[in-house]
């Protein structure tokens, strides 16, 4: 297991209730190797981003086991599990999730402040500088176009230097050329930081960028594969 980032036993999960309640993901098993790029593909409605937050731990299996970095995370209770995936697990989203009445900075400095980090603001500043944004600190996210949103985003999942990184749909937001600087920041940080990266996404050319394409369908592995980019 120590050369496993993330590591998936026969993972079931359903959402909703009653009637509503729907089986979304059906015995999943996949490892993920520290260090490594896998893209989670796809159609709608297949499971990946479901896939991507049961890895996070933003949602909890009915039955299995998913074990994060060593850390079997169904022995944790909500406060662990948030502590744990604060300093462990940096994420980004689709819709960038800024808190809009706090600046770049602040924004950024969030995490380290909820952890009660020492330098929180020069180590935000810091990661904001690294995406290219050391001249946007005091800017609010309206102020801010989307791809800039989104490296703020990426400044505060990569802020506490985490292990992993999980990204669903980065580039679903912005435009082609944005979307491609975003992309091309991602890798980076993963190749420079030596973090896993697991990304969902419709685009297969940005997952062929990835070591490993992994196709869902109907809640399972459809297909697991290296890529042939990679």
């Amino acid at each position: 297991m120590k050369d496993k980032a993330i590591a998936l036993h026969d993972v079931d999960l359903s959402l909703g209730r009653g009637a509503a309640r729907v089986h979304i993901l059906k015995g999943i098993s996949l490892n993920v190797n520290k260090g490594e790029a896998v893209g989670l593909v796809g159609p709608s409605g297949s499971g990946k981003s479901t896939l991507l937050m049961t890895m996070a731990g933003l949602e909890r299996p009915d039955s299995g086991k998913v074990i994060v970095d060593g850390t079997d995370l169904s022995g944790l209770d909500e406060d662990a599990l948030a502590r744990f995936r604060g300093r462990r697990i940096g994420i980004v989203f689709q819709s960038f999730h800024l808190v809009p009445t706090m600046t770049a900075l602040e924004n950024v400095a969030l995490p380290l402040e909820l952890a009660g980090e020492d330098e929180a603001f020069e180590r935000a500043e810091a990661e904001l500088q690294a995406v290219g944004l050391g001249s946007r600190l005091h800017h609010y996210p309206a102020q801010l176009s989307g791809g800039e949103q989104q490296r703020v985003a990426i400044a505060r999942a990569i802020v506490p230097n985490p292990a992993i990184l999980v990204a669903d749909e980065p580039t679903g937001n912005l435009d082609e050329n944005t979307g491609q600087s975003i992309v091309e920041l991602l890798f980076a940080l993963k190749r420079d930081r030596g973090a896993t990266l697991v990304l969902v996404t419709h685009d297969l050319n940005l997952a062929r960028l990835c070591d490993r394409m992994v196709r869902l369908r109907s809640g399972q592995v459809e297909a697991d594969a290296a890529s042939a980019v990679a």
